[in-house]
């Protein structure tokens, strides 16, 4: 693992759940995603998340996937930890995902529940121990239920963190105080998926963030984490509230990689918006919102080259 690692932050503190930057034909640049990573690793992230929900997963295809995987550690990988998306509602198709994350040199695995097929409880934590037996390599959970449709149940989080690879949760779940109990329980590094629940799930011992945000506010989410660790929770918040002009921008109408995309394109970070469907780019006039949000949080003044 990186340097950045630690037994408690086993994947770093601050990681963005990175966009797969594409031409205006739609393929992969991978170029531009070699300098997007370059960039949130010089801008306070010491983790990335490649093939999620944000780097459009859904409708990029493996060997895509790989390659993308393969240049961005090769760029970063010693700088920072490469967590990979495994997800899938198919495990067979899930399996193969994590062997090639592997062979592409991936230092994690994210994890979600089996989405669409809304399997039992039982199908979940089978489907997650096929994965986790795929490769040596150790696991994040991915709790969305807004997108899969179906949740890890508590009992089912505490059966997985027995399996030696499953050290840690990225919780979009939206439940704070099952986070909290859970987290007692089982020991796991715990992980806000959720901007907007940053600061409440650190209240309750989570170690860092998996972000959307942090395409812009990396710096500030690293000094939030900080503070919260020196028990200076009144700096805390006040960053926190400085940065939620951008947690809204970036988040506030569901489509985060498109707006990730235009948020970066505004900043001079991607020369392109451009993004798969079933999403489409981001609007003159949704672009102009986005830039509102950048401009509040004082965003627009930073030189970020």
């Amino acid at each position: 693992m990186p340097r950045t690692s630690t037994p408690t932050r086993p994947f770093g503190s601050v990681l963005t759940a990175m966009v797969t930057p594409m031409t205006a034909d739609g393929a992969v640049d991978l170029a531009g995603a070699v300098r997007l990573a370059k960039h949130l690793v010089d801008h306070g992230n010491d983790g990335l998340v490649l093939n999620g929900t944000t780097g459009e997963a859904s409708t990029t295809h493996a060997p895509e996937k790989a390659e993308l995987v393969r240049a961005v550690v090769e760029a970063v990988g010693d700088r920072a930890s490469v967590v990979a998306g495994a997800g899938s509602n198919d495990t067979a198709h899930a399996v193969r995902m994590a062997e090639q994350a592997a062979e592409a040199g991936a230092h994690g695995l994210l994890v979600v529940s089996p989405y669409y097929s809304r399997p039992s409880q039982d199908g979940v934590r089978r489907h997650v121990e096929a994965v986790a037996d795929a490769t040596d390599l150790p696991v994040m959970l991915y709790d969305v239920p807004g997108r899969t449709g179906v949740r890890f149940a508590p009992s089912t989080i505490a059966a997985l963190a027995g399996h030696d690879r499953v050290i840690a949760m990225k919780d979009a779940g939206g439940d704070s105080y099952a986070a909290a109990k859970s987290i007692a329980q089982t020991g796991l590094a715990w992980y806000s998926g959720d901007d907007s629940a940053l600061l409440g799930l650190l209240a309750h011992g989570a170690v860092g963030i998996v972000s959307v945000a942090g395409h812009v506010v990396g710096r500030q989410l690293g000094e939030i984490v900080a503070a919260f660790d020196a028990g200076d929770h009144t700096a805390a918040l006040q960053t926190f509230r400085s940065i939620m002009p951008a947690i809204d921008a970036l988040n506030g109408a569901g489509f985060q990689a498109v707006a990730a995309k235009a948020a970066l394109q505004v900043l001079g970070v991607l020369p392109e918006r451009s993004v798969r469907l079933p999403l489409v780019p981001a609007t003159d006039d949704e672009l102009a919102l986005i830039r509102d949000g950048l401009r509040a949080a004082g965003l627009l003044d930073v030189v970020v080259r």
